[in-house]
């Protein structure tokens, strides 16, 4: 991802707060959200099983479903678990000539995987082990591609913090 030249941060930095301002309701006073969770997010994979192996084997987030995809014969949709009853999913599009991965204007920046501290540092390790690079940020989240080029950050921080703070 390129950074616009030479932004107008101090115009950003006012747009940014004139949102908040705006929009964000302490804590307190929000209403009730109308969902009940995540049910999945689905992503797109090139390879089911290398998808699997990567998903399952190395970050060690368990494969609950294996099926067909109802609108594209032939296609699999396949889901992992993500705890919390969160589903990450993925779909194959066998014989469609799909672009390699690219942000885009309402496209995936990345995933945020809350893990334990503990299990941080073994996937961590798993990581490294496997030679897949990651950068670090924070202390807290590790940032590397799946096998598909999609960007997954595991974070340390528990569910509604980030790096300490609320954000829920």
């Amino acid at each position: 991802m390129s950074l616009p030249d030479a932004p107008d941060l101090a115009a950003l930095t006012a747009a940014r707060e004139r949102v908040r301002a705006e929009h964000l309701r302490p804590a307190g006073e929000r209403p009730a959200s109308s969902a009940r969770g995540l049910h999945h997010t689905a992503l797109v994979s090139s390879d089911v099983e290398r998808t699997v192996r990567f998903y399952q084997d190395l970050l060690e987030l368990p494969l609950t479903e294996v099926v067909d995809n109802r609108d594209y014969p032939g296609s699999t949709h396949f889901f992992f678990d993500l705890g919390h009853e969160n589903l990450l999913a993925f779909f194959d599009f066998p014989g469609l000539d799909l672009a390699p991965y690219a942000e885009v204007l309402g496209g995936l920046h990345h995933v945020a995987i809350s893990v334990a501290p503990d299990r941080w540092e073994h996937l961590r390790g798993k990581l490294d082990a496997a030679g897949v690079d990651y950068a670090l940020h924070s202390g807290a989240s590790l940032y590397f591609r799946d096998p598909d080029g999609a960007r997954l950050e595991l974070i340390r921080d528990p569910l509604g913090e980030m790096y300490g703070d609320a954000v829920l």
